[in-house]
């Protein structure tokens, strides 16, 4: 390694420390109410809702990977990577903020709306970091890894810590996780931000509180991203 890559292990070290750090009480108390209230669903919704996700999921993945620039990377260094990927990080945060914006002020059935508007600008944001460090997203299993990466952004602490160990030894794992729990996906995915989402439909505060939101969520996910795959780069594959 050289000097910059040192740096950057040490910094996904101390990433690595904060993800896996034990949630706020408040979050724990909120997913614990999460769980009792998916408990109390029929399990038909949840069949419906979890086909939904799925469909939803796989469409957008489809079409990312169509529109996602491919060799994003060929001849830069990873210190040249980082970089074009925090310029994608900021752009991204731009277009969801006044994505959540729009929706947020547009009362309950645009606001309903921000979920699949949301997601759609989340995964086409994982391509783009995919391709930028290098890895072919037309591949399955990539794919596969990218929705790996947002299930450890977006989950409760047990699901994230089980997906860390995932990510760090996706080599030698990723042969049992081809095929994707959409359930899990879903809930965890619904639970983690159901929060800021339901003050985005509220009356006049709907366009401040989903600008908010969305931003967060997305430097959350750009955070995650780029340590999943400088981690993935520096243990596995040569430079």
């Amino acid at each position: 390694m050289n000097d910059y890559e040192v740096k950057v292990y040490q910094d996904i070290l101390e990433w690595k420390r904060q993800m896996l750090k034990r949630s706020g009480w408040i979050n724990r108390t909120s997913k614990k109410i999460q769980t009792k209230v998916n408990q109390l669903i029929p399990e038909k919704a949840h069949v419906v809702i979890t086909n939904a996700i799925k469909a939803m999921v796989q469409t957008t993945l489809t079409g990312s990977n169509l529109t996602t620039k491919k060799n994003l990377s060929r001849g830069l260094s990873l210190a040249e990577r980082d970089q074009k990927v925090v310029e994608k990080i900021a752009a991204y945060r731009k277009t969801a903020m006044l994505e959540g914006a729009g929706t947020g002020a547009g009362g309950l059935l645009l606001g309903l709306a921000d979920f699949p508007l949301l997601l759609s600008i989340k995964i086409k944001f994982l391509f783009t970091t995919a391709s930028i460090y290098g890895f072919d997203t037309s591949v399955y299993e990539e794919r596969i890894f990218i929705l790996q990466i947002f299930k450890l952004a977006f989950s409760s602490d047990q699901t994230r810590d089980e997906t860390m160990t995932i990510i760090e030894n996706w080599e030698e794992l990723k042969k049992d996780y081809m095929d994707m729990n959409w359930r899990e996906f879903q809930q965890e995915y619904r639970d983690y931000i159901d929060f800021a989402k339901m003050l985005q439909l509220v009356p006049g505060i709907g366009a401040v509180v989903g600008a908010y939101a969305n931003y967060n969520l997305l430097g959350h996910l750009g955070e995650t991203a780029m340590n999943c795959y400088r981690l993935r780069l520096l243990t596995t594959c040569p430079m």
